[in-house]
């Protein structure tokens, strides 16, 4: 028996009991129950109690769909050391309730059992097997897990300490939640339910035809309610705040992380869904699916590999088992990356960030240092072309629409998410990538036709295109941070101007690491993990904290970056630079830009060209065909993204201009 607090509660006089048994209530030790003062019994109809239990109040009503209301009381269930709070409805609990209390106006009907049977941590601890189903790379599961502590737990193996340390930190967490007695927070809805056993579950939860929930927790909060629906059923398993998963999706050994959308049938095991990734219809296995993981479709299996920021294709499938040692091998999609329809890869394998796969690959390319990237099968060959997905509109609309679609509403946010397309992670790779091609051309020779690097072939037009959208790309980001540096700054002298571009702190030199959505240099994140092994740490909250301020001082950093890369990467000393290499560097910027978005828009009126009005127009000639298609998909100029493209070049130009302005009285 959990403590029991009396305080606030009496014991039931004789002329109440009376009432009771009068409404086919029945007890196996009145003694038991206890009730607040102005309890009235006359809401409490055919239930038993046995253990201890604890009623409040019955004085609402809640008025349900349809028109109906049903006051709040206790009707036709049973009881077993439970504590109800006030204004509740309890009723028709076909088997019982057991070891619970329950938040005040929560309102329970027609379900089978809930119970905790023995010491439970409510689904906190399960170890889940991502990335490799036989074991290796297990991330304990928690309440308040991160897409960046589940990175370190899965990704840093090579570094026993700090997983130790970790497991730790986290343990001492989950045994403060050990418990034989469970609870169901106020404002839940719970109904039409078939068996729901050692489950914590928050204020607001709603539990709808669900058929089954075992070992877990439902974070749910009054900013950010869960809600399960019907003919899920889930086992070992946490679900955070705001995240639905529905219509007949099963889960186990999960954790599913903030505003998650999993319905239509999905099926996952060992997986870990973070911050708004939305699984319908497919498969998923051993997956960790950072933020923005996406997957819509029957036919698609996710299995043993590292996403975010993904969306997969129909048909995408993937393979960890070539039948040798069993379904060992891995796979990481970086940022960004997508798969298109009956696109396969066989692990292991690396995709670059914000690269496109289409076809099938089997010779386990290594391309971190080759982002934006399109991998194509062809003739059962993978050829590679770098850098071409920098000039898809398709890029920029995926950048535009995941801030607008973070859907997390809960003010305590689990994962630190950077959105920036280019950001020093990016950028650090296109200059590897550069220097890769260029050494490609220079040992094969200018007048090879065909490039090979890591298993794929590169044509030659294709390699000499990648440099040049490499390089743009570079300038357009160390100009974007050049000028943003100088927002604001009174150009009264070229000594103004040097001081405004020197760094304040010398933090974020180096490499960058993208850890599962937050981008940080990566000594800052050694740093952190340092003050794991060592003992620094001694609380999972302060490692959320770290990581939460790295994320805040991500512009301070880059610029840092971007600063050393500016002098190393244009061969200028901006302790030294005048005025007019100063204003080169932003005309280089401007015409960077420009370029890209002129790309940008001829790829997208592609998407309106008269191949595209194919199958509009039934029945009709081509000017019915042109009516047609304008009326479904809208006119060229009015697309709200051709539309955007044209204001970026305008609004870039301009604020090169205003820049160059400023400088003018200094050359």
């Amino acid at each position: 028996m959990p403590n029991v607090m009396n305080e606030g509660y009496r014991p039931l006089t004789e002329a109440e009991i009376a009432v009771l048994k009068d409404h086919a209530n029945s007890a196996d030790d009145w003694a038991q129950v206890w009730v607040k003062e102005g309890f009235v019994p006359k809401y409490i109809l055919n239930t038993h109690f046995s253990g201890w239990v604890r009623l409040g109040l019955f004085e609402k009503t809640f008025d349900l769909p349809g028109g109906i209301s049903k006051h709040s009381g206790l009707y036709y269930t049973y009881l077993h050391n439970v504590e109800v709070g006030d204004n509740c409805c309890i009723e028709h609990v076909n088997n019982y309730i057991a070891n619970y209390s329950i938040g005040e106006e929560t309102f329970i009907s027609n379900v089978d059992t809930i119970l905790v049977e023995g010491e439970t941590t409510f689904g906190n601890g399960v170890e889940v097997s991502v990335l490799n189903e036989t074991g290796g790379r297990e991330v304990l599961s928690y309440d308040l897990l991160s897409a960046h502590e589940a990175y370190f737990m899965a990704m840093y193996r090579h570094r026993p300490e700090l997983i130790q340390r970790l497991r730790q930190l986290i343990t001492g967490y989950i045994d403060r939640l050990r418990s034989s007695h469970g609870k169901i927070g106020a404002h839940a809805h719970i109904t039409d339910v078939g068996n729901i056993t050692n489950v914590k579950i928050g204020d607001y939860a709603e539990i709808v035809g669900t058929r089954r929930l075992y070992n877990g927790s439902v974070n749910s909060v009054r900013e950010a309610p869960v809600r399960l629906g019907y003919s899920v059923i889930c086992t070992d398993f946490v679900i955070s705040s705001g995240s639905r998963v529905e219509s007949g999706t099963a889960l186990s050994r999960c954790f599913v992380g903030q505003a998650c959308t999993l319905a239509h049938g999905y099926s996952a095991s060992d997986s870990l869904f973070f911050s708004n990734c939305h699984g319908e219809n497919g498969e998923a296995c051993a997956i960790f699916a950072g933020p923005f993981t996406v997957t819509h479709h029957k036919s698609t299996l996710l299995i043993a590999s590292q996403f975010s920021f993904m969306n997969a294709g129909s048909g995408s499938n993937q393979s960890n088992h070539m039948y040798k040692l069993g379904p060992i091998h891995q796979g990481i999609m970086e940022r960004g990356a997508k798969t298109s329809s009956d696109s396969y890869i066989l692990w292991p394998a690396r995709i670059g960030a914000f690269s496109l796969v289409m076809g099938r690959h089997t010779t386990h390319p290594d391309l971190a240092n080759l982002p934006f990237s399109y991998l194509i099968e062809s003739c059962d060959k993978t050829f590679l072309i770098p850098g071409v997905n920098l000039k898809s509109v398709g890029t920029i609309r995926d950048a535009q629409k995941w801030p607008l679609r973070d859907a997390r509403t809960d003010p305590h946010r689990l994962d630190q998410i950077n959105y920036n397309l280019l950001s020093p992670y990016t950028i650090q790779k296109m200059m590897n990538g550069r220097k890769i091609l260029e050494q490609l051309q220079w040992v094969a020779g200018m007048t090879s036709e065909i490039y090979s690097y890591q298993s794929a072939k590169i044509k030659a037009s294709s390699l000499r295109k990648g440099i040049h959208y490499y390089d743009l790309a570079i300038h357009k980001f160390l100009g974007n941070s050049l000028i943003k540096r100088l927002e604001g700054v009174v150009c009264s002298s070229i000594e103004a101007v040097r001081a405004a571009l020197k760094p304040q702190i010398t933090i974020g030199l180096g490499d960058w690491v993208d850890l599962s959505g937050l981008i940080a240099p990566k000594a800052e994140v050694l740093r952190l993990v340092e003050g794991i092994e060592s003992g620094a740490i001694r609380e999972v909250s302060e490692i959320h904290e770290t990581l939460a301020d790295l994320h805040r001082h991500y512009y301070e950093y880059e610029w840092t970056w971007a600063y050393d890369k500016i002098q190393a990467y244009c061969g200028l000393d901006l302790a030294r630079a005048t005025a007019a290499e100063i204003a080169q560097l932003v005309e280089r910027w401007r015409s960077s830009v420009v370029e890209l978005d002129r790309e940008l828009y001829a790829d997208a009126k592609k998407e309106f060209s008269l191949s595209a009005m194919t199958g509009f127009g039934a029945d009709g000639d081509e000017a019915q065909q042109a009516r047609d298609f304008e009326e479904v998909r809208g006119a060229f100029d009015s697309n709200p993204y051709v539309s955007s493209i044209l204001k970026h070049i305008e609004d870039k130009s301009a604020l090169g201009q205003e820049l160059l302005d400023r400088l003018t009285p200094l050359l």
